[in-house]
């Protein structure tokens, strides 16, 4: 995607071929999207959920631009890049980038909630929506 996105558009024409990309693009979460996919789910990762997924991205035509932002993007994902203001960070350990607390802090100067929990992948969202929701609310709690 960062590389060439343009190549992205031989999946524009195809779902399945838009699945096999969405499917297999996060090395660190296949393993759990694919349990999901086999019948094996994986919190809220099941089979349903994946095909789900896959036929909005279908149905609005949006696989091929989701993946711009990996091109236009001119700084390095996981770079500081002087945010101020306040910040949590929950780090999820099929992440594509677990971000050790030393440089979280280093980071992000107003780092007001850090929390390593025990499970969740890159579409922690998706896959474990009910741990995603608690970690927004204890995030947020100190902000009200």
């Amino acid at each position: 995607m960062a590389t060439q996105p343009q190549t992205l558009y031989g999946i524009a024409d195809s779902p399945v071929g838009l699945a096999a990309w969405m499917i297999n693009h996060d090395y660190a979460s296949y393993q759990d999207i694919a349990d999901g996919v086999a019948g094996h789910p994986v919190g809220n990762l099941t089979r349903d959920e994946v095909l789900d997924n896959v036929t909005y991205y279908w149905l609005t035509n949006t696989g091929v631009s989701s993946g711009r932002l990996y091109w236009e993007n001119t700084y390095g994902f996981f770079d500081t890049k002087g945010v101020t203001i306040p910040v949590a960070v929950t780090v999820f350990p099929k992440e594509i980038y677990q971000a050790p607390r030393s440089w979280a802090d280093r980071a992000y100067p107003k780092l007001y909630y850090f929390n390593e929990v025990d499970r969740g992948c890159h579409f922690a969202a998706w896959q474990e929506p009910a741990l995603f929701t608690a970690e927004l609310r204890a995030a947020f709690r100190s902000l009200r």
